[in-house]
């Protein structure tokens, strides 16, 4: 075997350096595009995940937290109306009784400065941004402003008939009949919108008419009304309490009714905002409920003032009140339709819980049973089962093959 002359020799030692030498630095480099193009790409895509996850908490969160606030609204402003409509009889104190219109026009400020500090805040805060919006939508729409004058006498009305109510009938009963909104604000949405309803719906109406009326027939009722008073009757002044109490639930379910289907009518194809259109009816409300004041009550106001009666305990109440429209607003921007009837129905059954211990409240199984109807049809009323299945089939069989789903079914059910 002959010996490598001197330029093989060269040649075997220049060859391993083009094929050792020249392939690491490629390969780096592939190591450095790929290293830098995932810490370019890793860092926003982890941003935006954080972003999405606490924006979704804090949905939650209002969500939520909303709707405890709303149960709480509800129950605490009926029991508190209640005892303060009630307290004078049972302690047989001599002070007089607060009057009910000064309340309602007392409120109608709270609620009006409330939603003007909102618009105020929403501006940036400048005095400028909220005189230009009062200006846009009172002074200078004179015309949108006059369509808010009939809701806002409804609901001045509505507010009166609210205090009378409690002041004759105990908080769970009141609680109950109040449910008939549904079945006016369901006839008023048929006749004045056009809207139809499917056959579960009016059936679930007409349950609720049976549950309200085994309500009413069951006499269940408290002892604050009768506590202070002499038991020489026979329980006629009880029966006519009773009677005004339903007639009064009766008239501010109707109001109630009507004045929502009014003012949703108003707002379909509306750009104005919900502050704006609370300002607009404070200012009738504001008006009608002080001359309601001094036609109703003008000769207790000349004679004891205009806030005869008045204590924390009133106070209390017409804040409750004032800022309860606030929290309904926010519900129905954030909850869905399933978290409000079951803050309804929550509050239901707490009233009658709290209404049992605090107030003497003794139920008798009919107004159980109708208490009971008056959940079921709450609930029938805002269930649509042929919808929800055929979400569920389709989210079930497409969910891995369209990823776009997901997105359209967020807008149908917005749309809805």
């Amino acid at each position: 075997m002959s010996r490598p002359t001197q330029t093989e020799s060269l040649l075997a030692r220049k060859r391993p350096m083009f094929i050792t030498h020249l392939p690491p630095p490629a390969a780096s480099n592939n190591k450095q595009l790929r290293s830098s193009s995932s810490s370019s790409s890793s860092p926003p895509r982890s941003a935006t995940s954080i972003k999405a996850a606490r924006s979704t908490r804090k949905a939650m969160f209002i969500k939520y937290g909303s709707l405890l606030l709303l149960v709480g609204q509800m129950v605490g402003l009926v029991l508190l109306m209640r005892y303060s409509r009630t307290r004078h009889s049972n302690n047989n104190e001599d002070d007089d009784m607060y009057l009910a219109s000064t309340a309602v026009f007392m409120m109608e400020i709270l609620k009006f400065c409330i939603c003007t500090g909102v618009v105020f805040y929403q501006g940036k805060c400048s005095l400028k941004a909220l005189r230009l919006e009062l200006y846009t939508h009172i002074w200078a729409s004179p015309y949108d402003l006059m369509k808010l004058a009939v809701p806002s006498f409804l609901y001045t009305v509505q507010n009166n008939l609210l205090y009378l109510a409690l002041s004759n009938l105990d908080a769970a009963t009141y609680q109950v009949l109040y449910q008939l909104k549904i079945l006016t604000t369901a006839i008023f949405s048929a006749t004045m919108l056009g809207r139809k309803f499917s056959t579960i719906k009016w059936i679930s109406l007409i349950v609720l008419t049976c549950g309200v009326a085994i309500v009413e027939i069951s006499g269940s009722n408290d002892h604050s009304s009768s506590s202070g008073k002499n038991n020489n009757g026979d329980g006629d002044n009880d029966q006519n309490n009773r009677l005004v109490g339903l007639i009064a639930v009766l008239c501010a379910a109707c109001t109630s009714g009507f004045s929502g289907v009014y003012f949703e009518k108003i707002l379909k194809g509306s750009e104005v905002t919900l502050w704006i259109r609370n300002i607009q009816m404070g200012i009738f409300s504001i008006a009608i409920a002080f001359l309601t004041a001094m036609i109703q009550d003008s000769t207790q106001i000349s004679q004891k003032g205009f806030f005869v009666g008045y204590s924390p305990i009133v106070l209390t109440v017409i804040t409750v009140q004032a800022v309860g429209g606030l929290i309904v607003a926010v519900v129905v921007k954030y909850a869905d339709n399933v978290l409000k009837v079951f803050a309804t129905s929550f509050s239901i059954l707490l009233s009658c819980v709290i209404s049992a211990l605090a107030f003497d409240f003794r139920p008798n199984k009919s107004f159980l049973l109708g208490a009971s109807l008056v959940l079921l049809s709450t609930i029938m009323y805002s269930s649509n089962p042929r919808s929800v299945k055929k979400r569920s089939s389709r989210l079930s069989v497409q969910e891995d093959a369209l990823p776009m789903l997901h997105q359209e079914t967020r807008k149908s059910s917005l749309v809805l």
